[in-house]
């Protein structure tokens, strides 16, 4: 009896293993290319919707910024 639980458990977990997918939120991350004038705020409050100061750490962390300072042409990862 308990050698049966454990292989149904067994194949249970096989099975949702191989079921699942990973989770990288909403599909693949956009690039988002600088235009003259913009800012990392300006960039945060048009592209994400909630707290700005948020979008705008998330923005830095995800391209490894130092700074607050972007370059027209610059390239960022959009979280």
């Amino acid at each position: 009896m308990f050698v049966r639980f454990i292989v149904i458990v067994a194949i249970f977990t096989v099975a949702v293993a191989w079921g699942a997918r990973r989770s990288d939120s909403a599909g693949r991350g956009q690039i988002y290319v600088v235009q003259a004038g913009d800012t990392l705020w300006t960039i945060a409050s048009t592209h994400y919707g909630g707290d700005v100061r948020e979008a705008v750490y998330r923005l830095e962390e995800r391209n490894n910024l130092t700074g607050w300072l972007v370059r027209p042409g610059q390239r960022l990862r959009l979280p």
